[in-house]
């Protein structure tokens, strides 16, 4: 899957699985995931992990790991990206 459609995916887990009151499309690549830009909260992360765990096949062991692939769409997209490159 290339780079972009990767965006995509991620962004509709994150609205439709979270339920977001924003369309997927609307969701900046660069800015970050939790704070004020989505207003995610912690409970937010946990489900947001399994989801992408679930959806994506990956494993996000802890939570430097976690800090870092949820620092952005951007940062997501590349750190599930080398993941499954590493599965394959």
């Amino acid at each position: 899957m290339d780079r972009d459609a990767l965006r995509r995916e991620v962004k509709e887990l994150l609205a439709t699985g979270l339920r977001l009151q924003i369309a997927p499309a609307d969701i900046p690549d660069d800015a970050p995931i939790f704070g004020d830009a989505l207003g995610l909260d912690s409970i937010d992360a946990l489900e947001l992990v399994v989801l992408i765990e679930e959806r994506f096949g990956i494993a996000i062991p802890d939570e430097e790991v976690g800090k870092k692939a949820f620092a952005s769409i951007n940062a997501l997209a590349e750190f599930i990206a080398a993941e499954q490159g590493r599965g394959a």
